[in-house]
């Protein structure tokens, strides 16, 4: 079966010494210009799939597939994709990180290797999420606490934690003119609310509902690690950060400056 929208047949000439032949236990392929190696095994792990047919013994798989100037087998997918296709055909299975906007490509790719079983995975991590979407807008009351819960019962989304240090370096350095730090939470009501509950300050953002949005809820306590804590008990994990250092003058009259430590943690579930 050749790829005929995506390769051409490509005779490699005699003397240009292929890699590889279709025998070789070990595969160097050329996916969308990434490298790849797998065993042959690996490839026909999955008889009736697209790479089980190229890459039976029974085809010669140098007609039916181009090659790159190093002899490779050259297929014309995304590069990047494709090693989820592989981890699928060497366990049957596929572990995708928790947020994965490609989902859909992928599904494309495993419709393109004939793989109705990794479709079938796909499309119903794609319904399970769709259950997830229409629960976020309910309410927000649990009888147990999230640890109890099956991770599908569970909502997803993000939650900011934003953490404010004022700090004064100079002559003056007495603490209530420094200030105490805060620790601001954005994100969707109702999944705030499951996380820290009663430690959540909601006096500045009252009666808002459980699915809309705010950034001015802040915590009743003042140690990030607590608040970190409290949201790994509930499944979720840091994404991503970022700090700086901002200041502003104390006093005229002095080289006195306020300083001021910003820092912010994304976290997803």
């Amino acid at each position: 079966m050749a790829l005929t929208e995506n390769c051409r047949t490509y005779q490699t000439p005699k003397d240009s010494g292929c890699a590889q032949s279709c025998s070789s236990d070990v595969v160097e392929l050329n996916v969308g210009g990434q490298v790849y190696y797998t065993r042959h095994a690996t490839l026909t792990s999955v008889p009736n799939s697209l790479l089980g047919k190229l890459f039976s013994a029974k085809k010669d798989v140098s007609n039916d597939l181009a090659q790159d100037i190093k002899g490779r087998y050259f297929i014309d997918r995304d590069g990047f994709l494709f090693r989820y296709v592989l981890d699928y055909l060497r366990d049957k299975s596929v572990v995708l990180p928790d947020y994965f906007p490609e989902k859909g490509r992928l599904k494309r790719e495993a419709e393109f290797f004939q793989l109705p079983e990794l479709v079938k995975i796909l499309t119903a991590d794609e319904n399970i999420h769709g259950d997830f979407d229409e629960a976020s807008q309910g309410s927000d009351q649990r009888l147990f606490p999230a640890s109890y819960l099956d991770a599908r019962d569970r909502r997803y989304g993000f939650i900011t934690v934003g953490y404010r240090s004022p700090c004064a370096f100079g002559r003056d350095t007495d603490a209530k003119t420094r200030g105490l730090p805060k620790i601001f939470i954005c994100g969707r009501v109702g999944l705030a609310k499951e996380v820290f509950g009663d430690t959540l300050n909601e006096s500045r953002d009252p009666d808002r509902p459980a699915e809309r949005y705010t950034s001015q809820f802040y915590l009743k306590f003042r140690h990030l690690e607590r608040a970190f804590d409290m949201l790994a008990e509930s499944g979720f994990h840091v994404v991503a950060c970022n700090s700086s250092l901002t200041a502003s003058p104390h006093n005229r009259h002095t080289d006195d400056k306020y300083w001021s430590n910003n820092a912010e943690y994304v976290f997803y579930r």
